[in-house]
């Protein structure tokens, strides 16, 4: 969406570098990063003010298209800072103050009338106090000002306190919503917006209102059904049928993990932007290997195997569906024309490139109180390998932050309510 200003950014930098140092003492930490952030503004959801401080350079906060704007960083307690680096993305600030302050409310100027340039940028300082600002004055283009990191660097500022791992706590990156079906409708609020009886009939789970215009809003004004309550999302998938007659699952399980990637990446997961949509399966599909990511199994039957289509279950046992979502965000997108491409499957242990954003892995469990023969089994969008699933995400932002904080990335299984 953004040119870079590549000229531009070459005069501004030659300017730059003339007021600017290359690194901080040997003494010096870092004490910025995972702290609490605030900014004047954010451009959407997508691009909050702790995306600064994540330690992430794939994620950037991002202003609203006007001046002045400003981020601050709160460090936890009085530090004597010395140095503060800006990773710029194409959207910089043309000139910009930087500002320290014992009560995040009178400012003292630590530098003022910088000018800034495209990439990282390390600026020399002399101050203390507990928050540190950069203050745009003036953007650089038609948006706002977007930052990768803010990072500053010093001494003191308040301990880092790691996540409490409780004695006997499972290494298991988990926690999970128990949800049970809401509702049915010939609805999609992702792949048919606004045109109710568009899709064939799906089943709802979480909010108890989803429908064909469903917004973000509604789902944050609506009651869920959801183990936690909390959790206001939208859940859907293909009804399934049995001999012509729904049949609801006993309940839909939707576990969110940390798995896929190195545990060096699972500590940097964030959380689902407020609004994003994901879709994940093959509606469409026409064989079995045209929807790898979903299976079927039997809940309750030993070993007895699993399939992308039905399965035969024994006696006594559910037909028991499984499907991943990707979780691998380009940092940039709620959604998306063909309403995947913004996401995407790790690959040896890692993120691509395009995708560079660990976000948790979503996995839908759906357990149906069925067994024996699969004749007369069907979903409402064909045979069983054209199992899918429907994300639209309305977690409350500070909530869905706590549990990635505390369950995802140190690794530790937490149950619905988000704790060991």
């Amino acid at each position: 969406m953004r040119k870079t200003l590549a000229a531009t950014a070459a005069v501004v930098m030659t300017a730059y570098l003339a007021l600017t140092q290359t690194g901080a003492s040997a003494a010096d930490g870092l004490l910025s990063q995972g702290r609490t952030a605030t900014a004047s503004s954010t451009e959407s959801a997508a691009f909050p003010a702790s995306n600064a401080v994540d330690g992430n350079a794939g994620t950037r906060w991002s202003s609203a298209f006007s001046d002045p704007q400003w981020l601050q960083v709160d460090l936890g307690g009085t530090a004597n800072v010395s140095s503060i680096v800006l990773d710029w993305e194409t959207a910089y600030a043309r000139t910009f103050n930087l500002q320290i302050s014992a009560n995040a409310s009178t400012w003292t100027n630590l530098k003022t009338g910088l000018t800034g340039a495209v990439g990282r940028q390390t600026v020399a300082v002399s101050g203390s106090g507990r928050y540190v600002r950069v203050q745009s004055t003036a953007r650089a283009t038609q948006w706002g000002v977007s930052l990768a990191e803010f990072e500053v660097y010093g001494t003191g500022g308040g301990p880092t306190v790691p996540p409490t791992v409780p004695p006997g706590a499972v290494r298991v990156a988990e926690f999970l919503a128990d949800c049970p079906a809401s509702h049915r409708l010939p609805d999609d609020p992702i792949i048919f917006p606004n045109l109710p009886g568009a899709s064939h009939m799906h089943s709802f789970f979480g909010s108890e209102t989803t429908k064909a215009s469903t917004t973000v809003t509604d789902l944050i004004n609506a009651n869920s059904n959801c183990n936690p309550s909390i959790d206001k999302s939208a859940y859907w998938i293909p009804t399934f049928y049995n001999n012509d007659v729904p049949v609801e699952p006993t309940t839909g399980v939707f576990y969110y993990l940390g798995e896929g990637v190195s545990d060096a990446l699972i500590a940097t997961t964030q959380p689902f932007p407020l609004g994003l949509r994901i879709v994940a399966g093959n509606a469409k599909a026409t064989g079995p290997d045209d929807n790898t990511i979903s299976r079927w199994s039997c809940l309750g039957a030993g070993d007895a195997g699993s399939s992308h289509d039905f399965v035969t279950c024994p006696a006594g046992s559910m037909l028991e569906s499984y499907l991943d979502f990707p979780h691998c965000w380009d940092g940039v997108n709620l959604d998306s024309a063909d309403h995947k491409s913004h996401m995407a499957y790790p690959v040896n242990n890692a993120c691509p490139a395009s995708h560079p954003v660990v976000v948790p892995k979503l996995r839908q469990v759906m357990r149906y109180p069925v067994n024996g023969n699969t004749a007369g089994f069907r979903l409402a969008s064909g045979r069983g390998y054209t199992m899918h699933g429907d994300f639209f995400n309305a977690w409350p932002v500070d909530e869905l932050a706590r549990r990635v904080n505390d369950c995802i990335r140190p690794i530790i299984k937490c149950g619905a309510n988000g704790r060991p």
